[in-house]
């Protein structure tokens, strides 16, 4: 990866083609702490142990303000600003060596290890004196950058009243929709399958499955917190938990939860509840899911869902993933959600079966808000609504948004 000079934001390679990676992103990460925290550590192998992160400074001067943080065992605790660059170089590039505004800094973190050697100094710093720790955060990151700044992407899309999808849907055939959406679908499957491949090889399968499961209970304010607690408390602490261990766990993030924004049927300790109750029921549920994905279906992207849903058994295999996968704990959209998002990807990857077919013919589940005009419009081409058509739905729109604001269809041009 290479900087690109003053804007704050890296490009990289993904999977499908160049990404970007932001700064103000990566400030967000660091804000709601999702990265695992234990193995903060600086450069020189001090561990950091976080008391405060900081509030959050978006105007000039150090990103986060009012830190406090304990550096090397049995360090005593630092009041300090924190600064966050994506690389070591830019403390110096953006002028903070020399800037009275940044002595309070205490801890400079940086996503890209710095080279071999690296030292930021602060104002009037040399010789080792006026060195503040560095940390490299890329490491303990949750997933990778790519699927941060897709997820990122998604989100940004919700508060948009321009909608170019629903403008690239009008006057394109039956056949014209079908044909991007199927090419738009697979591409996500397959990112599907490669971020759950990497947790997989991180973890271990039924660890990566304990974490994605609580990600998705936590969906979509809620994700980062439960990663935390999954983190935190590996799959077989959960088994036997009781309302008061659910309490306690629930108060560890406390400062972390959304709570106005969400249904009462989402409201973490609900969500918690759930997944101790499915835990208690069936604490091996990841190799439950590795058996039963073998006798799952393998099918293709037939033109009608209704008929596949019916030659495929999908009702009952919907009913036996609730009931014997998750101990009857998890059900409606959400559900839907857990089954296409975590259970689908990481049961191909275990068993080696071709499940895309079924992924697409799957119930939509949870939609971001930004699809309701998109799939209004497509209600005459695909009906009944499915997973797939949804997931081709999120990919072209993504792409749509990484276009150039003069290279993105009018009403008329479609695409």
């Amino acid at each position: 990866m290479e900087p690109r000079p003053e804007a704050h934001v890296a490009e990289a390679q993904g999977l499908y083609g160049p990404f970007i990676f932001s700064e103000r992103l990566f400030q967000k990460i660091w804000d709601q702490g999702a990265f695992d925290q234990r193995q903060l550590q600086t450069l020189d192998g001090k561990p950091v142990r976080l008391e405060r992160r900081g509030k959050w400074n978006h105007l000039a001067g150090p990103d986060f303000k009012h830190a406090r943080l304990r550096i090397g065992e049995g360090a005593p605790p630092l009041d300090c600003d924190v600064e966050l660059h994506l690389y070591g170089s830019d403390w110096e590039a953006h002028g903070h060596a020399r800037d009275p505004a940044y002595d309070r800094v205490g801890l400079h973190v940086v996503l890209f290890p710095p080279p071999a050697g690296y030292r930021t100094l602060r104002r009037g710093g040399s010789g080792g004196r006026g060195e503040i720790a560095t940390a490299c955060l890329l490491p303990l990151l949750y997933h990778d950058l790519e699927q941060y700044a897709a997820d990122e992407a998604v989100e940004s899309l919700a508060g948009r009243r321009h909608d170019p999808l629903a403008e690239a849907l009008r006057g394109l055939s039956p056949e014209e929709l079908r044909a991007r959406l199927e090419a738009h679908a697979a591409q996500r499957w397959q990112r599907k399958l490669h971020y759950a491949g990497q947790r997989v090889r991180r973890l271990g399968f039924a660890e990566a499955c304990h974490q994605t499961a609580l990600e998705i209970l936590g969906f979509r304010f809620n994700r980062v917190p439960m990663l935390n607690l999954a983190q935190r408390y590996p799959l077989k602490t959960w088994a036997g938990l009781e309302a008061a261990g659910v309490e306690a766990r629930l108060a560890e993030e406390e400062a972390a939860w959304a709570r106005g924004a969400v249904r009462p049927a989402n409201h973490p300790r609900q969500r918690l509840g759930q997944y101790a109750r499915w835990a208690t029921a069936a604490p091996d549920w990841p190799e439950r899911l590795a058996v039963f994905a073998q006798q799952w279906p393998e099918a293709v992207m037939s033109r009608d869902t209704r008929a596949a849903r019916r030659a495929l058994g999908l009702a009952a295999l919907r009913e036996q993933a609730a009931g014997q996968i998750c101990a009857g704990a998890i059900g409606g959209m959400r559900l839907d959600t857990l089954i296409c998002d975590g259970l689908l990807p990481l049961a191909a990857l275990r068993t080696g079966r071709e499940l895309c077919g079924t992924w697409w013919h799957w119930w939509p589940g949870d939609l971001p808000g930004f699809l309701q005009n998109a799939r209004r419009d497509l209600s005459h081409v695909l009906k009944p609504g499915c997973q797939g058509a949804i997931q081709g739905l999120i990919g072209w729109a993504l792409e749509l948004e990484a276009r150039p604001a003069t290279q993105r269809p009018t009403a008329t041009e479609g695409l």
